[in-house]
This record gives structure tokens, sequence and C-alpha cells, in this order.
């Protein structure tokens, strides 16, 4: 696939780029566990099409260590013993609130009342910022045809420094 735009080539696109990066950082340093991070943003990478995030969040949670079977199963997680009630919680959380224009409801109350029962208010700020921010990147992707493949674990860490 070849891209369509490059975003970091364009000198607009690059200082929004960095910007928008930077934004994850609270995200990033909160105690919503870096294992549900990344199955959060795989999870709605996936919803959305959007290869070079799901490229990224499958190689960054493997370099933390995550395994194999996890990430493999996290599009059928609801037919899965392998996550936690607290990351399926965060999973039907990341799901509905990727898919808003497919329910009236966008995340329903039952999902809100698991999200809040297994995490704190840090937590709970968290997720919502963390769909809210992979939404907006996966969108930025699909539209500019950001090609899968090429990521490298860690290779943004500078941006965020």
């Amino acid at each position: 696939m070849e891209p369509r735009f490059d975003l970091m080539q364009n000198e607009l696109g690059a200082k929004f780029a960095k910007r928008f990066a930077n934004t994850a950082v609270p995200v990033m340093q909160s105690s919503l566990p870096k294992s549900t991070q990344e199955l959060v943003a795989l999870r709605a990478s996936q919803i959305n099409g959007c290869g070079f995030c799901v490229d990224m969040h499958t190689k960054d949670a493997a370099a933390a260590g995550e395994t194999a079977v996890r990430l493999n199963l996290v599009a059928t997680w609801r037919e899965a013993t392998v996550y936690t009630a607290a990351e399926r919680a965060a999973l039907a959380f990341a799901e509905e609130g990727t898919r808003i224009a497919d329910a009236h409801q966008g995340v329903s109350d039952e999902t809100w009342a698991a999200v809040r029962e297994h995490h704190d208010e840090e937590q709970v700020a968290a997720l919502v910022c963390l769909v809210a921010l992979i939404n907006a990147a996966n969108r930025m992707n699909v539209i500019t045809r950001t090609p899968a493949g090429s990521y490298e674990p860690g290779m943004f860490q500078a941006v965020h420094g």
C-alpha cells in the first residue's frame, strides 16, 4: 500500500503530530496498567482498520512482555479466558467508545459500571482519554493510508520526551 500523504513531511502535520503525541503522556504515566493500555489501543485499532496502529501496539505490547496468546485473542476477547475482569471491562469500553455511531447509547451503563468497578478515578480518566486518542490516531492514519509493518518498538519515545 502506498501512503496518500506523510503528515511528518509536512510542517503543519509534523507540528500537530508532535503535540498530539505529547497529549498521550499523562495516560502513559497513569496507573492504568501498560498491558491494559496496549490491549485497548490494539482493539480500537482493529475495529477501525488501522494497520499502522495495530502493528505499533502489537509490537509495543510484545516488547513490554505481553504474550502472543493474549495479543492474538484480543479480537475475540469475549470468548477468551486469558483476560482479567478489569481488562474485559476496559476492552468492552474500548469497543463501545470506538463504535459510537453503531449504537445510539455509546458506552452502555453496564459497561460503564464494570469500568467503574474495576478501575479507580485516575484509571477511568486514562481510559476515556486513551479511547479518544487512539480513535483520533486511527483516523489520521486510515485517512492518509499510513502503511503498516515498519514500526519498531519504542520508536516514538523521543517525541514524548
